[in-house]
């Protein structure tokens, strides 16, 4: 089975629903504690194995290349001031191993065509999608926990969470079967249902693990908490 060696981060879109705080600034890169939303996708990433990082990026996100971009001028005035502790922080952004590649997607076409747009990035390969603006907190990454899952399973692979049954109509909803080998196959999706039409309380979170090829879909149902950002 081959490596999951590339993450797709599609960060093209305006996020209106955070305006007016992304008027000006993209919604992966509001502050959390003392880390932009999107940093914290990339170490998950990482930690999960990926070495290409491929943004989907669009006009307005300049601010995401520059945040992964080497700042000389910045890491000088450091060295000289004696911030040392603060120079390794802006160094260590992206280890020396990863390879940062922004794709413009020219039009909003939605998601899928942010991911098509990575197609001659990622190859013959699996990949990771991170939907940076879900932010989840686990001692074990999530994309690693699905990773463990797509290297026993050999197929895709979709991270969930339980969410309030009233709040169905705000996620994308799965329904499953349960396998003999423990995992849960995802039978249908169901494009944020009444709780009424829900198959399921179990919502798709920005997590996705993608063969070149796919074959089936499975839900990896990790036991950690998703946070929506």
């Amino acid at each position: 089975m081959a490596r999951i060696r590339t993450v797709v981060f599609p960060v093209a879109g305006r996020g209106t629903r955070f305006l007016p705080a992304t008027k000006a600034s993209p919604k992966e890169m509001l502050p959390i504690v003392d880390k932009p939303l999107i940093q914290y996708a990339v170490e998950e990433a990482l930690e999960a194995g990926a070495e290409r990082l491929v943004f989907i990026t669009g006009s307005s996100k300049r601010a995401i290349e520059d945040h992964f971009d080497t700042d000389a001028e910045l890491e000088r005035q450091l060295a000289e001031s004696g911030k040392h502790d603060l120079l390794a922080l802006v160094r260590d952004i992206v280890p020396p191993q990863a390879t940062c590649i922004f794709v413009r997607q020219g039009v909003p076409l939605g998601l899928g065509h942010a991911v098509l747009c990575a197609k001659h990035t990622v190859g013959d390969e699996p990949f990771f999608v991170h939907l940076a603006d879900d932010l989840i907190y686990s001692k074990v990454g999530c994309l690693q926990q699905m990773r463990t899952h797509f290297e026993k399973h050999g197929a895709s692979v979709l991270g969930v969470e339980t969410v309030p049954h009233d709040q169905t109509g705000s996620y994308g909803i799965v329904a499953v079967q349960q396998e003999a080998s423990g995992a849960q196959r995802v039978t249908r999706i169901v494009e944020k249902p009444k709780p009424k039409d829900a198959p399921s309380n179990l919502g798709v979170v920005g997590r996705y693990i993608s063969p070149p090829a796919p074959r089936c879909v499975r839900s990896s149902l990790p036991k950690i908490a998703g946070v929506k950002i």
